[in-house]
């Protein structure tokens, strides 16, 4: 893969926020916690019953969207290795315990409702597509995810890509993350030419090699 560039992104994480140049020093650290955006310039009752996962999406499209400015039909494509994953945990709960599941809450637990609930926040207008990445292999999904410029559909798409922290039970080691950049064909003043997506293995690796890149004008 060639001629593909990426804005630098912007980042939120818990004990991080939006301090990326910290945390890429080593100066501060992500926090394995359930803490997430205010979102406080999205209407209370749409933010109430957000998860953090769906929070944290939210907030880097609209981060990205003032920083860059890209266009409201500009595509967006959802990334993310669990999706929803306390809610359906939830979920599973309910019928287990209940043999019930309630509807609003099954509507929000669907992978792909982080990114439409960022569209509907911020009025975006260009469509999303969501993508899992196989086996867990996070190049892939950026594969499928740069698809529509390296074909020509598109001239730029947003990759948005979010975690959640994974519920105890699960034995699960995560790291709650979301960030947001710009992928285009052709370069910009603030963009970073990716041609290496054998090693991109997870996102935070993604995410450094980005932020480190634009620290040196690579």
């Amino acid at each position: 893969m060639s001629g593909i560039f990426v804005s630098k992104p912007v980042m939120w994480a818990p004990g991080v926020e939006d301090n990326s140049e910290k945390w890429l020093k080593g100066e501060e650290m992500i926090e394995k916690s359930t803490s997430a955006p205010k979102l406080e310039y999205t209407d209370p009752l749409f933010r109430r019953r957000l998860s953090q996962i769906s929070k944290m999406t939210v907030h880097v499209v609209h981060e990205l969207l003032e920083k860059e400015g890209f266009d409201k039909d500009t595509k967006l494509v959802f990334v993310s290795l669990r999706g929803e994953i306390a809610r359906e945990f939830s979920i599973n709960k309910g019928i287990i315990n209940e043999n019930m599941i309630l509807p609003a809450g099954f509507s929000l637990s669907v992978f792909n409702t982080p990114v439409a609930l960022a569209t509907i926040a911020l009025g975006l207008t260009g469509g999303y597509s969501a993508v899992y990445p196989s086996k867990g292999d996070f190049s892939s999904a950026l594969r499928n995810a740069f698809a529509p410029v390296l074909c020509g559909d598109e001239e730029k798409i947003v990759l948005v890509y979010a975690d959640e922290l994974v519920p105890d039970c699960y034995g699960v080691d995560s790291t709650p993350l979301a960030f947001a950049a710009v992928v285009s064909a052709e370069k910009t003043e603030k963009s970073v030419k990716i041609d290496d997506f054998e090693s991109i293995k997870s996102p935070g690796i993604f995410l450094k090699r980005l932020l480190e890149a634009g620290r040196s004008d690579v």
